[in-house]
């Protein structure tokens, strides 16, 4: 399930939106201004931002720069919204680093479109770059994981737990949904085998003095931090 952030400030707007995203099967968090919205990227980083050009306080515009300046949101995907149709306003916003640009009023059916065509461009790049997230480093291409000079030694399923867990960082995670996104639609794997595989990640970790990065969220599941916390079991 895909986590979109609508950053709009008329609640009608963004009430429908927010409807039609839910029922399309993404998970919403609405933001009524740039303070809000910042807060909400801070706290766990979204797959996508619907962003509206005017906002209380800061502009859309702002923030949208803002973003692109950061580490942790440089490819953060971002759609501007706005009443603003005209061509330089469009160019201003796609220069500001927005991936695309919709003009109010727009149809559900299009905004939809948008979203997917966006997730869809992003995707392939997360699937090939390498990611790093506090001092581990994974390369998907040439399948190594390490930490310095150090190489960590993973197996097949523990390689796609990780890479899932760094390209989500900070997020917590329960089993199920690991095993949705890791396993797939894979309804005779227990829960239990989430476990083990961390288990397994930890261990493989330990040699690089990273096993810690993977927490045990209790009751909830399981996340990846680059601020590491004292080893928990799993």
């Amino acid at each position: 399930m895909s986590r979109v952030l609508v950053v709009e400030d008329e609640s009608a707007i963004a009430e429908l939106v927010a409807l039609n995203l839910r029922h399309a099967g993404y998970e919403v968090t609405v933001a009524p201004d740039a303070a809000r919205a910042i807060a909400e990227v801070d706290r766990v980083l979204p797959d996508l931002v619907l962003l509206d050009w005017m906002l209380p306080g800061s502009s859309g515009l702002a923030l949208a720069k803002r973003w692109r300046t950061e580490t942790r949101t440089r490819e953060l995907p971002i759609i501007m919204l706005t009443a603003r149709g005209d061509e330089p306003d469009k160019v201003a916003g796609l220069d500001a680093g927005a991936d695309d640009y919709l003009t109010k009023p727009f149809s559900p059916n299009e905004l939809m479109a948008r979203i997917r065509a966006v997730l869809r461009r992003k995707a392939p790049e997360a699937l090939d770059s390498a990611v790093q997230v506090g001092p581990l480093r994974l390369d998907p291409a040439t399948r190594r994981v390490s930490r310095g000079d150090i190489e960590v030694k993973v197996g097949p399923t523990e390689f796609r737990l990780l890479h899932f867990f760094m390209t989500h960082p900070e997020r917590v995670h329960s089993r199920a949904q690991l095993l949705d996104r890791v396993w797939g639609d894979h309804v005779f794997i227990e829960e239990r085998t989430v476990d083990v595989h961390v288990k397994r990640l930890r261990e493989a970790l330990a040699p690089a003095q990273c096993s810690q990065m993977i927490e045990t969220v209790r009751g909830a599941g399981y996340r990846l931090s680059a601020q590491q916390q004292p080893a928990a079991a799993a």
